[in-house]
């Protein structure tokens, strides 16, 4: 079978491995989608801390089960699943206490351990989370960066009837966005400095949109929300100046929760965050029971992944997905790759 590899940033081959044999607790997926995300393209550009190479990527997936290990229960042959490609020891803090999303030793397929990106993969049957009925391997490869999103909606509670606003109308924020309304947000302000970014949040029920190069942010809360502001502000762009826009100009006593992933280190106004009692909180990947919730989303029309999809591209044209992606920045949101027909 083909295996794609990255073996240097902007450099990706293609080898022919053999197709794995599931062990008895593994399942053997034939991978169908694989979506591309930020992270990816930060290895593509060798900016990732945590990746060295030669590299196999994929974690952004969907397929369907091809065979099953002799122990393997409560799967079957044929069925349409995702794979979640959190790699975790089980035994640190964390993970005894259920948060194995923060474990001690995490590795993700993809950065650290060997990613989905081949024809077949095999895999530990616990990490497989089936898709219903009816759903498309496009939106199954999509459940993961959806499940990041639930997961930051529900760092903040109560949800219900918030006033949320969102920094960064990129994918995750556009999917944070759609979870915080579909999980009973009231209102969702999101800024950007894209036209075509916000226009399409406005296309996926975003209620308010600010171009943050055109008018101030501070302005746009009361703005839109009154004096009183948002009751919680998501950076879903992760730079110095977000990060800060969010610090000045929250309410006070209210809370701030980090989704991206900063490139470097960050120079953040703590004097500010003091003075204003701020909650600075984080978010890290997700949990099963996130996927779970991302399905139902998806499942019941409160989520619309149709719209951030915005090309795909053959297996074999992994590196073109890439240039693509760096020449049409503004207006791609998810790629995906097809690594099957289907």
């Amino acid at each position: 079978m083909l295996q794609q590899l990255m073996t240097a940033p902007g450099e990706i081959v293609f080898r022919e491995v053999p197709v794995p044999q599931p062990k008895p607790h593994e399942a053997l997926v034939k991978i169908m989608r694989i979506g591309i995300c930020g992270s990816d393209i930060h290895v593509y550009h060798g900016k990732h801390p945590f990746t060295s190479y030669p590299v196999t990527q994929g974690h952004e997936v969907s397929g369907e089960i091809a065979a099953l290990g002799a122990e393997v229960t409560g799967l079957r042959v044929g069925q349409r699943v995702t794979i979640e490609p959190q790699v975790v020891c089980g035994q640190c803090y964390p993970c005894r206490h259920g948060k194995y999303n923060l474990c001690e030793n995490l590795k993700v397929m993809g950065f650290q351990t060997v990613g989905t990106a081949s024809e077949y993969f095999a895999v530990d049957s616990a990490k497989i989370t089936p898709l219903p009925e009816g759903m498309s391997f496009d939106e199954g490869a999509m459940i993961e960066p959806l499940a990041v999103t639930v997961h930051a909606a529900k760092r903040f509670a109560p949800m219900q009837g918030a006033k949320v606003a969102i920094l960064g109308a990129g994918p995750i924020g556009i999917l944070l966005g759609q979870s915080c309304k579909a999980l009973g947000a009231a209102q969702v302000l999101m800024t950007d400095l894209s036209e075509k970014r916000l226009e399409l949040a406005r296309t996926c029920g975003v209620d308010f949109t600010v171009n943050t190069r055109e008018r101030d942010f501070g302005e746009a809360l009361t703005g839109c929300f009154g004096p009183d502001k948002a009751d919680v502000i998501y950076d879903c762009a992760g730079n110095n100046t977000t990060i800060n826009q969010a610090i000045r100009c929250a309410r006070k006593g209210s809370k701030l929760v980090l989704v991206a992933v900063f490139a470097g280190m960050a120079t953040a106004d703590l004097a500010v965050l003091n003075d204003k009692e701020l909650d600075l909180d984080t978010s890290m990947m997700y949990r099963h029971e996130d996927y779970l919730e991302a399905i139902r989303l998806v499942q019941e029309g409160a989520v619309r992944l149709r719209p951030l999809m915005s090309k795909h591209f053959t297996f074999k044209d992994y590196l073109q997905a890439y240039q693509y992606i760096e020449q049409h920045t503004e207006e791609t949101m998810k790629v995906l790759i097809d690594v099957a027909e289907g």
